[in-house]
């Protein structure tokens, strides 16, 4: 059905079929349709059922319009529709339920449109008007070479609260806004994600579904399960209930990877730090692992950790390390004595702002996006643009050489980072 971010040309497939189910419908509609330029006979009696059974047999056109008025379960059947469906196609529903919760289901189920009867002319003419524009400027795989290489960074938080999840959100909107490419975010914390809620959306049942069903992602599947945030932003999320835990051998996953590289030119994947320990081929594409840390004695070693472990298990992947929620004099260890003990500078410094925090929240946007005037958000801005030149220069501006000789973990010592500050001093504070 139709996708935000990849059309397909109409090429030799028919420009419209409708699926209408009473005569007074079909009456207004024949008219705006011949004077759009199509054929009246694309107009066939009979709503979204009777459109499954005849686009099983035959091609999708470009635009489908479907009645639902006689549907039961309008959205299991919009389902079913989009099983028929060709990549491109772009969907518009009419009926009879003035629903803003269904009207909004529908659209995050992939339906361009929705319209309510009784129709009007000038509410068809619109509809279809807007629906053929979606053609105007296809979006084809050639187009995405203007946004260059394909990238994809996976932002994880050496402990929980440290505001990976923040960061993750704000990065893609970055990348679909400030940088103009089509970015697709992956929450894979499946039953606790806050991605959607961050940016005050329903998660949708995407995700679940991809992972219950994994066979069936491919591309028509992307367009229908991606919830859409911005022209240019993506998202597929989850709130698995809390009661059922991931059954899955990361087959999705890898899946859905897979398919945003086709599809999109930039992924962000918010991911737990657990699935790398339940699914470590998850990273083995990844082009930056963004490492989100704060000033403990617990972050510092679970840097150390997975440092250690991304070097093992994902050598392709450029580590780039973002301290967060820094405040002054508060801070557990120095900055010098965390990049002591993890052997490498931090890359990149945020200071802790609750008021922005709260400003974002009370929004339902991103941290960057709510707070464009704070001085907060420079690094978020700096660290999408190293993300970006990732490819260009192969990561060298990223890359930071440990010291030599030795594990990480055996130059770890919790007893000369405590006394390394005289007795009663206050911790130095990052600046």
């Amino acid at each position: 059905m139709n996708a935000p971010f990849k059309l397909g040309n109409m090429g030799s497939r028919d420009p419209f079929a409708a699926y209408i189910c009473d005569e007074a419908a079909l009456d207004v509609l024949r008219p705006v349709v011949i004077e759009m330029g199509w054929q009246p006979e694309k107009c066939n009696k009979g709503g979204l059922r009777n459109a499954v059974q005849s686009l099983s047999i035959a091609a999708s056109p470009a635009i489908l319009m479907v009645d639902l008025s006689e549907s039961g379960d309008p959205l299991n059947d919009i389902n079913a529709l989009a099983e028929v469906c060709e990549p491109g196609t772009v969907v518009i529903a009419i009926g009879q339920v003035n629903d803003v919760r269904l009207y909004r289901d529908l659209l995050s189920s992939g339906i361009h449109d929705y319209l309510l009867k009784p129709l009007s002319a000038n509410a068809l003419r619109d509809a279809l008007t807007t629906a053929q524009a979606v053609f105007s400027s296809p979006r084809s795989a050639d187009d995405s070479e203007g946004e260059g290489e394909h990238i994809t960074t996976a932002v994880v938080g050496t402990r929980g609260g440290v505001g990976a999840s923040t960061l993750a959100t704000s990065l893609a909107w970055l990348f679909a806004t400030e940088h103009d490419r089509s970015t697709a975010l992956l929450d894979l914390d499946v039953h606790f994600g806050t991605g959607a809620l961050t940016l005050d959306l329903e998660p949708g049942r995407g995700l679940t579904d991809a992972i219950d069903n994994p066979s069936r992602i491919d591309g028509l599947f992307i367009e229908r399960a991606m919830i859409r945030a911005h022209d240019n932003l993506a998202i597929m999320s989850a709130e698995a209930p809390i009661h059922s835990p991931l059954m899955t051998d990361g087959t999705a996953f890898i899946q859905l990877e897979e398919e945003f590289r086709q599809a999109f030119a930039t992924t962000v994947i918010d991911m737990p730090r657990n699935m790398l320990i339940n699914f470590p081929h998850l990273l083995t594409d990844v082009n930056v692992v963004t490492l989100v840390t704060e000033l403990t004695l617990a972050s510092a070693r679970d840097t150390i950790r997975l440092l250690s472990w991304l070097k093992a298990n994902a050598p392709g992947a450029h580590p780039l390390i973002v301290c967060n929620r820094i405040q002054s004099a508060a801070a557990e260890i120095s900055k010098a004595d965390f990049e002591a003990s993890i052997e490498r500078k931090i890359n990149y410094q945020i200071m802790f702002d609750q008021k922005a925090a709260s400003n974002a929240a009370k929004l339902g946007q991103t941290f960057v996006q709510a707070n464009k005037s704070s001085k907060t958000v420079a690094p978020i801005h700096e660290i999408a643009k190293a993300i970006i030149g990732v490819v260009e220069d192969d990561g060298a501006n990223l890359e930071q050489s440990s010291k030599s000789g030795g594990s990480l973990l055996g130059g770890f010592d919790l007893k000369s980072l405590l006394g390394s500050k005289k007795k009663g001093e206050p911790a130095k504070a990052a600046s």
